[in-house]
């Protein structure tokens, strides 16, 4: 029988996996975004949004409108997947 081999793989390892081709969409609201990201303070308070991020969790467009979230991804050549 073959062992198994057990591989360690750091923090910073994993977030870069994908780093250029792939990001992530996920639905937030203006809230949280506005706690997450400083630079969001000008967002109205109590909107649905759309976010993409890079792999690590760089954020990358926000938008009310799903599709144009997808549209920034397929312009920027990035493999898009969603988060729930």
């Amino acid at each position: 029988m073959n062992d198994p081999v057990t591989t360690h793989t750091a923090p910073f390892d994993l977030a870069s996996l994908g780093e250029g081709q792939i990001a992530y969409m996920r639905q937030m609201s203006s809230d949280e975004m506005r706690a997450r990201f400083p630079a969001a303070k000008s967002i109205q308070p109590g909107l649905k949004l759309w976010a993409l991020f890079g792999a690590d969790g760089t954020p990358l467009a926000v938008s009310d409108d799903r599709s144009s979230i997808l549209a920034s991804a397929t312009q920027n050549e990035l493999l898009t997947v969603s988060l729930h």
